[in-house]
């Protein structure tokens, strides 16, 4: 595969993708990425060798934004999210991925179709205990489980008022913790083969570039804009969240 020209045409792009939402802009645009890369390999190997190069990125986008998060919704949100990643690992096996799909894209389609709407009439909201703790755990399970913990975690973000900069960093730490956090679990199910850790190697040079890009982005883009953008790719990943889940149901059934 490495002698491939489309590995590198479908796996180049999907890395800077991630990068750019890492970096802050479009959040769920980045479940593009392990789409596009499957149409080379295997979903399961694309989240596999994505996952070492989305350390890096965290690690870029922890130090782009050290100090521009929100601290309170981190202490909320972190402890619920490291459940959340121990269900996802513990129920691994029993487990309906179609369904839980179906689940989050609903979720998605519905906030994000609403924010949308009355974005402009909303005023922030406080945090809640009990909210983030519950969305935290659901953007845990789902990271881990479906490699889709960007949309709970927006539902949650996006009513409290927070400039472009401060969701950007406060979602750019939260999944930098989740994401080292689920290395151990990935490791103990045999994901990152010498293969794949090479993969891994050759496309690593590239996140920076999407990291840069994310963030040049978010400093340009008015708050009303920007929360606008975020609403459209958390409802539009909701949607494709549905159609996946339903065909696998569907398939599942026939």
């Amino acid at each position: 595969m490495l002698s491939e020209a489309l590995f590198y045409l479908v796996s180049i792009p999907a890395v800077v993708l991630f990068g750019i939402a890492k970096g802050g802009f479009g959040g769920a645009i980045a479940m593009v990425s392990v789409p596009l890369m499957a149409l080379v390999m295997s979903p399961t190997q694309a989240a596999a060798i994505l996952l070492p190069i989305l350390v890096l990125m965290d690690v870029l986008v922890v130090r782009s934004y050290w100090g521009l998060f929100d601290a309170r919704a981190l202490r909320i949100l972190l402890p619920a999210a490291v459940l959340g990643v121990s269900l996802g690992y513990f129920s691994a096996e029993a487990m309906s991925v179609a369904y839980m799909r179906i689940l989050i894209g609903l979720v998605a389609v519905i906030f994000g179709a609403h924010y949308l709407v009355t974005q402009s009439s909303q005023s922030a909201q406080p945090h809640s205990l009990a909210k983030g703790s519950f969305f935290g755990a659901l953007a845990g399970f789902t990271s881990f489980s479906i490699h889709a913990g960007g949309p709970p975690l927006t539902v949650y973000l996006l009513p409290r008022g927070l400039t472009p900069l401060m969701f950007a960093g406060t979602a750019g730490v939260f999944f930098a913790v989740v994401n080292a956090i689920k290395l151990i679990p990935y490791s103990l199910l045999g994901q990152f083969s010498s293969e794949n850790l090479l993969y891994s190697l050759i496309l690593a040079p590239f996140a920076p570039i999407g990291v840069w890009l994310g963030r040049f982005l978010v400093e340009r883009t008015e708050p009303k804009l920007y929360y606008g953008i975020i609403s459209f790719f958390l409802a539009l990943v909701g949607c494709r969240l549905l159609w996946q889940g339903a065909a696998e149901v569907y398939l599942g059934a026939s």
